[in-house]
């Protein structure tokens, strides 16, 4: 068997060598990959068994349905017996684990949700399809509400910044750039198809405590967080940017491990290509960037696809520990995809890589793991070692029972709506509305006033001008009606003279503080210790 301080994988095929993954090299991320129907999910599943015993929390993808079968203990199944026959398993006994189940639309699990601050707006642009002009607009209406210390979390906040960013594009965009209704509208249509999509059941509060995912039980075994994704998969590109979003708030909230004897949590990555379809180059960089330090914190990554080519090289070339099964070379697409993938492993001398991958059985794989100093193994024909749970999905009511045994509902079932950006905004439009004295109407002539200062002195006006034969004052050519006329027109005017005194200031206060913004972690959500700030004085305020 293997050595201890490693999770036992299988066995050689024709050697009969154990084949094992070091615990201290699980953070060096890894890759589950192969055909269809080749055997991946029991490599998953045997996998995530093996790390919660070692006492390591795991973090899994369930696209198909069938990995909340690791909650319950397996069943006779000759198959199985056999196998463990072959490889010497004699304490080989079914056994389920302790799982969590979540879900984004929070019927199949726990609800799982994220403000729209923490989503940041790189990943929100690629949620709702933004291009470049668009994405930039967002940007602004993200920088707005980080300087007025106006919490963004849920899509309400956001689409009321963005119509005041619309209405207040003129002032914004002295400090910002030219923002355009049109790309304004464009982001509220987008939002609107998400929310169809049920991506605003996602976005809001209670938001994700990253504690919750990193649970050990009282016999120190590691808890196994299943996220249904069957339904979430008709949505790929919010499946995309959860996960991605994930990642990058461990990354951001961890503290740094260094070297230990085993990871702090591993997350595994299903239908991982849905990650790097159509996304531009600047996000997969970002994303290999967080890939490439994450491991710092102690968590390890593991991509499951069906073709290594799925993953970019920069990120792949960071996955030490492989497990291959087999590809199928029908076309000669597919046939350069094989020779990828075998030379992507370092050579046995006793078989021909290539042409082992494409012969490999169902439950067979080639393995390569990280040994000594990180150097990656011989490739090794392998037997999978069978799983000790349920090989199939739980029914409805055996997930009720964990759900309700879990003690995380009370949390995270019920969604929160506290006072954000919407209700502020809000609030200080209804207070615009209030001017209803002569003091409120002096000070809407003298917001208009200063509004137009400098195009009087260029004019040659006087402040005192009154050229008007109707008794009204003139500044800069612009007349001052009555106050017969004011009082008339004082329910149109009142509210935006006040809320475009709010916008001059706000941006202003923002030319000046432009390098002192919020800073953002690498996916463009802001750093928890400064969003626990923000929130702090925002429930002041």
């Amino acid at each position: 068997m293997v050595p201890e301080g490693s999770i036992y994988l299988g066995s050689g095929s024709d050697s009969g060598i154990a084949q094992g993954l070091k615990l201290k090299y699980a953070n060096r991320h890894g890759l589950v990959a192969g055909a269809t129907g080749t055997g991946k999910t029991v490599t998953v599943q045997i996998m995530a068994e093996a790390f919660s015993a070692a006492g390591v929390p795991v973090f899994v993808a369930d696209v198909k349905g069938d990995v909340s079968g690791l909650s319950q203990p397996g069943s006779l199944h000759p198959k199985l017996e056999e196998r463990a026959a072959i490889l010497g398993l004699s304490d080989y006994a079914y056994a389920g684990s302790t799982c969590a189940f979540w879900d984004l639309f929070g019927t199949m699990g726990h609800a799982v949700r994220a403000t729209v601050s923490d989503m940041g707006p790189l990943l929100l642009a690629r949620m709702l399809n933004l291009n470049a002009t668009q994405e930039g607009v967002l940007n602004i209406a993200f920088a707005v509400a980080d300087e007025e210390g106006m919490p963004l979390l849920d899509f309400k906040d956001l689409r009321q910044m963005l119509v005041f960013v619309g209405q207040h594009r003129k002032q914004l965009s002295l400090s910002y750039g030219a923002i355009s209704t049109a790309s304004v509208g464009a982001i509220q249509r987008a939002l609107l198809t998400l929310q169809r999509q049920g991506g605003d059941q996602f976005i809001g509060e209670p938001a994700l405590k990253l504690t919750d995912l990193m649970r050990t039980t009282a016999q120190g075994r590691g808890v196994i967080n299943v996220l249904s994704a069957e339904t979430l998969m008709t949505a790929p590109k919010l499946y995309a940017a959860f996960m991605l979003w994930l990642v990058s708030e461990l990354f951001e909230e961890l503290p740094e491990a260094g070297d230990t004897d085993k990871p702090k949590l591993v997350f595994f990555f299903d239908e991982a290509h849905l990650l790097f379809r159509d996304a531009e180059p600047g996000l997969i960089e970002k994303v290999e960037q967080v890939v490439r330090l994450i491991r710092s914190k102690g968590v390890g990554l593991y991509f499951i696809s069906q073709n290594p080519q799925d993953i970019p090289d920069r990120i792949l070339s960071q996955l030490g520990n492989r497990i291959q099964h087999a590809l199928r070379a029908y076309t000669p697409g597919e046939q350069r995809a094989v020779r990828v993938a075998a030379d992507s492993f370092r050579p046995n001398p006793a078989f021909d890589t290539e042409e082992i991958i494409t012969q490999l059985g169902v439950g067979e794989a080639l393995v390569s793991t990280l040994e000594k100093k990180g150097v990656p193994s011989v490739v090794e024909k392998t037997l999978i070692r069978p799983p000790q749970c349920r090989m199939g999905p739980i029914t409805d009511a055996e997930r009720r029972a964990i759900l309700a045994a879990s003690g995380l509902g009370a949390h995270y079932d019920t969604a929160l709506d506290r006072r954000s950006a919407y209700e502020i905004l809000h609030e200080r439009m209804a207070q615009a509305d209030d001017f209803g004295n002569e003091e409120s109407r002096d000070f809407e002539d003298q917001l208009r006033y200063e509004a137009d200062r400098g195009r009087r002195s260029h004019a040659g006006y006087g402040a005192t001008n009154t050229g008007d034969s109707t008794g009204g004052r003139r500044a800069g050519g612009m007349r001052y009606s009555s106050n017969r006329r004011r009082r008339s027109s004082r329910s149109d005017t009142i509210g935006e003279a006040a809320m475009k005194s709010f916008a001059r200031s706000m941006s202003s206060t923002m030319g000046r503080e432009l390098s002192k913004s919020l800073a953002r972690g690498l996916l463009g959500s802001p750093r928890r210790r400064s969003s626990s700030r923000r929130r702090s004085s925002s429930r002041r305020r």
